[in-house]
């Protein structure tokens, strides 16, 4: 009996332990930083200053530009933000500890000030980086079903189109805006038309997560209207790790891209769709799973597509998609002179997400960047995510130019 009331006294005691130490653990996974961005670059040790000046050499200030910054926040204060019910309950475990683990890497204490908050942070982040540049910051469109009903069940999160314009009015020198609108909404092009209006020049489509086949003839008004503007669209392509349909990662399959950029559109594909496989649609069963790497590979080395396709590097970096797809980028300099920057923030603050210890042993960084790169962190993780890009070497001694970091002439984010 003592040893049965012992047991029950543990398993008891587990979820209460599991909650005290839950934001030690959310810390240690999310924001693991301890300094104020004020702090750089003056309160860096020197050997950490040389690795940062060596980053921003041949940069040029007025030209610098990261092309994937998210907006997000929970509605608080009137913005019109969402995030799925899902994400801020217990009864979905997985989805809730990813939120607070989002919640801490983006600097978020109070959820009643949430959205707030979340620009303050930002803000302080890239007016205390040794150069702030610009960011392209980014709305989000909500889910759509093909017959223009929107649906909020799947859903992840939503960021208007006016919420996104207003706080990139407000930091007129820090930020481009980047809309996004869904294909298939009922006033999609009349949306689209209104943004091109206010000056956005890139659209923002994550297709695994929304809902839309970038290759559905639907579409084809809507690229008619973007190129029109001069427009480019900015597209997540490969795994999304917030969808678990097979059938929704498909729409990911960067061969679906062909249609827009056949109608002339201009297309970066973001992450440079590094992770996971897809169907080869170029095959005549299409049963064959390629890696989306290599689909995207396939895009940019299509002649027809020269001056039209685009990479975006952000989350390259990451510890699942380092060892093939950030190994290629880096050796592969015919491409480097379309291939753009984006820090896809708040993900660098992540800590988990990316080793510096593995990029050494991987032989893509030296110890003594990766030690700077670590003080970097614990004061800035946009700065961090740039200088780690910054010091990266190919073994042949390859790096990512200046140039690269770098608004693209092509690729103008506001009019």
């Amino acid at each position: 009996m003592l040893k049965r009331r012992r047991r029950l006294l543990v398993l008891l005691a587990l979820p209460v332990a599991f909650l005290l130490a839950l934001p030690w653990i959310v810390d240690a996974i999310g924001g693991a930083w301890s300094r104020a961005p004020q702090e750089m670059p003056d309160g860096l040790s020197a050997e950490t200053r040389a690795v940062v000046d060596a980053a921003y050499h041949g940069i040029d200030p007025a030209r610098l530009f990261d092309y994937h910054v998210h907006l997000v926040g929970l509605g608080a204060g009137g913005t019109g933000c969402f995030v799925h019910p899902g994400m801020r309950s217990w009864w979905h475990v997985t989805r809730r500890v990813q939120f607070v683990v989002y919640k801490s890497a983006a600097g978020i204490t109070d959820e009643t000030t949430a959205d707030q908050q979340y620009v303050n942070r930002l803000v302080d982040l890239l007016r205390h980086k040794p150069m702030p540049g610009r960011s392209l910051l980014l709305a989000f469109d909500r889910h759509y079903d093909e017959d223009g009903s929107v649906r909020l069940d799947n859903t992840e999160m939503h960021t208007p189109n006016i919420y996104a314009e207003q706080i990139a009015g407000e930091h007129a020198d820090l930020f481009a805006v980047g809309c996004s609108v869904h294909p298939y909404r009922p006033d999609a092009l009349e949306e689209l038309e209104r943004c091109a209006q206010q000056g956005a020049r890139i659209v923002k489509w994550l297709p695994n997560a929304m809902g839309m086949n970038p290759a559905d003839p639907r579409c084809d008004p809507f690229y008619a209207v973007m190129k029109k503007h001069g427009m480019a669209l900015l597209t997540h392509a490969g795994e999304e790790k917030a969808v678990d349909s097979a059938e929704d990662q498909k729409l990911g399959n960067p061969l679906l891209l062909r249609r827009p950029l056949d109608a002339g559109v201009r297309v970066i594909v973001a992450h440079c769709a590094s992770l996971a496989e897809n169907p080869d649609l170029d095959t005549k069963e299409q049963t064959a799973l390629v890696p989306n790497f290599d689909l995207f590979l396939r895009l940019m080395d299509d002649p027809r597509y020269k001056d039209l396709v685009f990479g975006e590097i952000s989350a390259t970096t990451q510890r699942n998609r380092m060892k093939g797809p950030l190994r290629t980028l880096l050796t592969r300099t015919d491409l480097h002179d379309r291939l753009v920057n984006g820090s896809d923030y708040p993900l660098p603050a992540v800590n988990v997400l990316i080793h510096v210890g593995m990029l050494v042993d991987e032989g893509l960084l030296q110890e003594h960047q990766a030690v700077a790169l670590r003080e970097i962190y614990d004061v800035n993780p946009i700065a961090f995510d740039f200088v780690l890009k910054r010091s990266l070497r190919g073994p042949g001694g390859e790096r990512f130019p200046a140039s690269m970091f770098h608004e693209n002439p092509l690729l103008r984010a506001a009019r």
